[in-house]
């Protein structure tokens, strides 16, 4: 696959992003923020679509896909092979928030994304623990997290399948169903390319708060470099 990252002159050109925000069950009114966070972090180009027809076109252009708070069956059968012969070949996927509770009728996305949605207590305040202080994503967050979310659980635990970089901590808020290990923000490999979720982005502050933009910003960033070739952490 050709990837995104050649070029002329002193600088690469900014990995370009297919934001795709389709939801065909519950949508969420933070949308609008998450497309506008993505294009204003000043690190990537963006294409936002809720055309289903645009992911059965080549996406090799693309540093990677996000899924931001999709919901329901958003690609049609032509979509999932060619989705996955872009991950399975280089790509890279981004799944924000309510992506997991998405193609539910598609086994392979389970596995992509690494953990369904199961339930959510009240949207509260709560903390998230940084457990791998040295990814891009987690990087520039304090080690205990004070946010505002919907807490997802996740009918199994990813951990173990995936490289777990935050957890919730269920003392912090009520309602939680996982106990103490609540994986929240993960990432994995998939065939050559990689996989990022966050379970948080449920409000619309979420995506003015500096703290969670460069949260997106860094897990955005490592997904892109299998596209551009680099092995970073």
């Amino acid at each position: 696959m050709t990837r995104p990252g050649g070029g002329t002159g002193d600088r690469d050109p900014a990995p370009r992003l297919l934001v795709c925000t389709r939801t065909t069950a519950y949508r969420h009114d933070s949308i609008p923020d998450g497309v506008h966070a993505l294009r204003t972090l000043g690190e990537f180009e963006v294409d936002h679509t809720e055309d289903p027809a645009v992911l059965e076109r080549p996406l090799d252009r693309y540093g990677a896909v996000v899924f931001l708070s999709t919901s329901g069956e958003v690609l049609t059968p032509a979509g999932r092979d060619r989705l996955a012969a872009y991950v399975q070949g280089g790509g890279g996927f981004v799944g924000v928030h309510a992506a997991a509770c998405t193609e539910e009728d598609w086994p392979y996305y389970g596995e992509l994304l690494g953990a369904r949605f199961d339930r959510h207590p009240a949207c509260q305040p709560g903390r998230v623990l940084v457990e791998d202080p040295a990814h891009p994503a987690t990087r520039e967050l304090p080690p205990v997290w004070e946010f505002t979310d919907e807490w997802y659980d996740f009918r199994t635990n990813p951990r173990g399948a995936v490289r777990v970089l935050a957890r919730a901590d269920e003392s912090s808020y009520e309602g939680g169903g996982m106990g103490a290990d609540h994986p929240l923000v993960w990432c994995r490999e998939q065939g050559a390319g990689r996989v990022f979720y966050t379970a948080l982005g449920h409000t619309a502050d979420a995506y003015r708060d500096p703290v969670f933009r460069a949260h997106l910003r860094g897990g955005v960033e490592w997904a892109v470099r299998a596209a551009r070739g680099g092995r970073q952490r």
